[in-house]
């Protein structure tokens, strides 16, 4: 049986909707968020990124693409630029 969001989400609107969750949870704007390529630090990198942002980050991706998210599940590394976010979430929401 597929996942939910797997259901709902096709080619590239994992992408789509992790800018749109990178924006709402960070309060950036949606046309820098829409700038951020794979090599685009985050965390380290984005004062607005810092690990109170992260825990805040993974609660709405697991809200808005209905997944479980298990602390074994995230490793630092994954926040590090957007193309390893990116990997992050395809991985979990196609999980």
């Amino acid at each position: 049986m597929q996942h939910k969001a797997q259901q709902a989400l096709g080619a590239g609107t994992v992408e789509a909707g992790l800018r749109a969750l990178l924006a709402d949870t960070l309060g950036l704007a949606p046309s820098r968020v829409a700038g951020f390529t794979p090599d685009s630090g985050l965390f380290g990198a984005l004062p607005e990124f810092d690990s109170m942002a992260v825990a805040n980050f993974l609660t709405a991706f697991e809200e808005r693409f209905e997944v479980l998210i298990e602390d074994d599940d995230v490793e630092a590394e994954d926040f590090a630029t957007f193309g390893s976010l990116l990997a992050f979430a395809e991985r979990m929401v196609r999980a």
